[in-house]
C-alpha cells in the first residue's frame, strides 16, 4: 500500500483508494475487487449481496434524526481500463497500480491509475465506515464491468435497489454537475480469408511500430482531435501498397473499445530492391505526423526494421479492401450537439484493428446524444465495411440518458455548493456513457446526478487526479449527504 498516498487528506477516502489499487480488477476480472467489496461491508456489519448481474450492494442504516429522509444511492464501478507504455512490465490481472505524487496529482507508473472510478469507489467506502457523517439511508452500489460494456448497470434490477436519488460519482471535472450523458453501440466488422502462403520471390519483411501517441478516453478526449493510431497507420499503409507494391502479413493496432487507440503495428513485406527507399520513406512519415500533429502531440514514433519474413500474408483482395474501408470510414468527432455547441453529439472511434489465423476483426465505439444520430453514424459505417465485404455485428447497445433541469437532486446540489463555495458550480451533458441512463431505465423514478473531482487523460497512461479536487470533492459530498431529506 503505498505510503504516500496515507498522508492525503481526507485521510479514510485515500486509505480506501490505497487499498484498491493494491487489487487487481481490470474489466473483466472482478473477482478479486469483488471479494474486497463484501468483506468490507460484511466486517462493518451492514447489509451486503452481490446481485445476480454480479454489482456489490451494501447498505447503511441512516444516522440518528434522518431515518425518514430519502435514501440514496452511492455509485461508482469497480473495473478499470487497463493501458499501459509498451515499454512498462505490468501484468493488470496479477500486480498492483504503482502510485506516485507529482505536483499535487497523484498518477501511475506508466500504467492506467484506475481513479476512474476508483475515487468514486473510494469515496462510498469512506462514508461506509464512517461514524461522524451525518446522513439518511445510504445505499452504496459498486456496478461490474461498466467499461468494457457497461454491463452491471444493464442487467441491474429494479427490486435490487431501495434508494430515490442516485449520486454517479464517475465525472472527471471538480465543480461541474452533469444531468445527461451519450448512449452508445459497439460495431465490429470480420474480414475472414484463407491465408496467402506465397510469399513474393526476393520480398523482404519490415516490422513498423507507430507509438507515442496519447490516447485518451474515446468520449471525453475525443473533441481534442488527437491522434488515432490505426487511421494513421493505415493512411501509410495504402501509401505503400500503392508506391512500394507492399503485402501485409499482420497488423495489431489499439487494445480497447473506450480508449482512442495510442500503438498500432504491422508487419509487411516489399520487393528487396525498394526496401531502403521504404525505410526512408516511413522516416519521413514520422516527420510528416510530428509536423501534422505539433500542437497535439509531443511523442510521436513511427519506426520500421527489417524482420523475419512471415509465414503467410493477407490475401492481396482481402488487403486492399481492409485498407480501403479503414482509410475511407469516418473517425473522430461527426456533429457538435445545436443545444450546446461546445458539447460533441456524435462521434466514432477506430478502437482495434487485430489480425490474426485467418480473421482481421475492426472494431469500433460509437456514441451520440442523439438515438438518430447514433443510428445513422452506424449505418453509415456499416454500409463502408459490408460493401467492403465484411460481416458486421453490432453489441452492447446502450441508451443515453436525458437531462432534465427540473430535477430536485440538481437544485439541492447547485444551492449547496455555491452557499459553500461562493460560485455556482456548471451544469453539463457529457460526451461519454454513464451509467445513469441505463440505471435510470431499469430503476424507473431515480433521481439522478453524476459529479466528481478533477481527473485528466484517463483510459491512458497518462491518467491523474487532482489530490486537492478530491479534498473538495469529499466535502460537497458530506455537505449534500448531510441536506438530503
Amino acid at each position: 500500500m503505498s505510503n504516500e498516498l496515507l498522508n492525503l487528506k481526507p485521510a479514510s477516502l485515500w486509505k480506501n483508494f490505497a487499498a484498491i489499487c493494491e487489487i487487481p480488477h481490470p474489466s473483466g476480472h472482478s473477482e478479486e475487487i469483488t471479494d474486497f467489496l463484501v468483506n468490507f461491508g460484511k466486517n462493518l456489519g451492514l447489509e451486503t449481496f452481490v446481485d445476480k448481474a454480479g454489482n456489490v450492494i451494501i447498505r447503511k442504516p441512516a444516522t440518528k434524526g434522518k431515518e425518514h429522509c430519502q435514501g440514496v444511492i452511492l455509485q461508482s464501478h469497480f473495473d478499470m481500463v487497463p493501458q499501459k507504455n509498451s515499454d512498462t512490465s505490468h501484468d493488470f490481472e496479477k500486480d498492483s497500480i504503482k502510485t506516485k505524487i507529482v505536483d499535487g496529482w497523484v498518477t501511475a507508473e506508466g500504467t492506467t491509475l484506475g481513479a476512474d472510478n476508483g475515487i468514486g469507489m473510494a469515496t462510498a467506502l469512506a462514508i461506509l465506515e464512517a461514524n461522524d457523517i451525518e446522513h439518511g439511508p445510504v445505499e452504496a452500489l459498486f456496478t461490474k464491468d461498466e467499461e468494457t460494456g457497461m454491463f452491471g448497470a444493464l442487467d441491474l434490477k429494479a427490486d435490487d435497489i431501495k434508494g430515490k436519488i442516485l449520486l454517479n460519482m464517475d465525472s472527471e471535472t471538480e465543480g461541474e454537475l452533469f444531468i445527461g450523458c451519450a448512449g452508445g453501440v459497439n460495431m465490429n466488422a470480420y474480414f475472414q480469408f484463407k491465408e496467402d502462403q506465397g510469399i513474393p520471390e526476393g520480398d523482404v519483411a519490415i516490422d513498423i511500430a507507430l507509438t507515442g501517441l496519447k490516447g485518451g478516453h474515446s468520449g471525453l478526449d475525443i473533441v481534442l482531435g488527437r491522434g488515432n493510431a490505426n487511421k494513421l497507420l493505415f493512411r501509410f499503409l495504402k501509401m505503400a501498397v500503392t508506391d512500394y507494391e507492399a503485402r501485409l502479413a499482420s497488423v495489431d493496432g489499439g487494445t480497447l473499445r473506450n480508449a482512442i487507440p495510442r500503438e498500432a503495428f504491422a508487419t509487411v513485406t516489399v520487393p528487396a530492391e525498394v526496401a531502403d527507399d521504404f525505410l526512408e520513406e516511413i522516416e519521413e512519415y514520422e516527420q510528416l505526423l510530428i509536423n501534422e500533429f505539433a500542437e497535439i502531440e509531443d511523442s510521436i514514433s513511427f519506426k520500421g526494421k527489417i524482420g523475419e519474413t512471415p509465414a503467410s500474408l493477407i490475401p492481396e483482395e482481402v488487403q486492399d479492401d481492409v485498407i480501403n474501408a479503414i482509410v475511407g470510414c469516418f473517425n473522430g468527432v461527426v456533429r457538435m450537439s445545436t443545444d450546446m455547441p461546445t458539447v460533441v453529439e456524435t462521434s466514432s472511434n477506430l478502437a482495434i484493428v487485430k489480425s490474426s489465423e485467418g480473421m482481421v476483426e475492426v472494431i469500433f465505439l460509437i456514441r451520440s446524444l442523439n438515438e438518430e444520430q447514433k443510428f445513422f453514424l452506424s449505418s453509415s459505417l456499416q454500409s463502408v465495411y459490408t460493401l467492403a465485404g465484411a460481416r458486421v455485428e453490432f453489441e452492447g447497445n446502450y441508451p443515453g440518458w436525458d437531462p432534465n433541469v427540473n430535477s430536485n437532486i440538481l437544485s439541492l446540489m447547485k444551492k449547496v455548493y455555491e452557499e459553500k463555495y461562493g460560485n455556482e458550480p456548471k451544469v453539463m451533458v457529457i460526451h461519454a456513457g454513464l451509467e445513469c441512463g441505463i440505471i435510470g431505465s431499469n430503476v424507473p423514478g431515480l433521481d439522478m446526478i453524476s459529479y466528481g473531482p478533477t481527473m485528466q487523460f484517463p483510459h491512458s497512461p497518462d491518467e491523474k487526479v487532482n489530490i486537492a479536487s478530491v479534498e473538495k470533492f469529499w466535502d460537497f459530498t458530506l455537505e449534500v449527504l448531510k441536506e438530503i431529506c
